[in-house]
């Protein structure tokens, strides 16, 4: 059983912005690799990986990244807070474990 978790770090209309800017064509999504036709080429290749850390760089997070942040923070928020009231450690171990789930997901994958 294959249990990677693998999050969504870019926007299709980026990606689509990039490709029509530079003069790539026909755009292709295959499990978070990203392919089009390069100007002149009859082979599509992958997207320049400099190219994605660079929209990455200018875009930010994108919705999934920021619904995972938001959670990690509730998470966080709400376990500090049930520590408090309930006078017990539990929530915030819970909290703890929680976020360190998450923070992986936003580690962007090295091409």
């Amino acid at each position: 059983m294959n249990l990677s978790l693998s999050m969504k770090h870019f926007c299709e209309h980026w990606i689509q912005e990039w490709c029509e800017e530079n003069g790539w064509t026909d755009l292709v999504i295959d499990s978070g690799n990203y392919w089009a036709f390069p100007p002149g080429a009859v082979m599509p290749e992958p997207i320049p990986p400099r190219a994605l850390k660079l929209i990455k760089a200018n875009k930010g997070f994108c919705f999934e990244e920021k619904l995972c942040v938001a959670a990690a923070l509730v998470v966080s928020f709400s376990g500090s807070i049930c520590a408090y009231v309930i006078k017990s450690p539990i929530p915030l171990v819970l909290a703890f474990s929680f976020t360190a789930l998450m923070v992986p997901l936003l580690e962007v994958e090295e091409v």
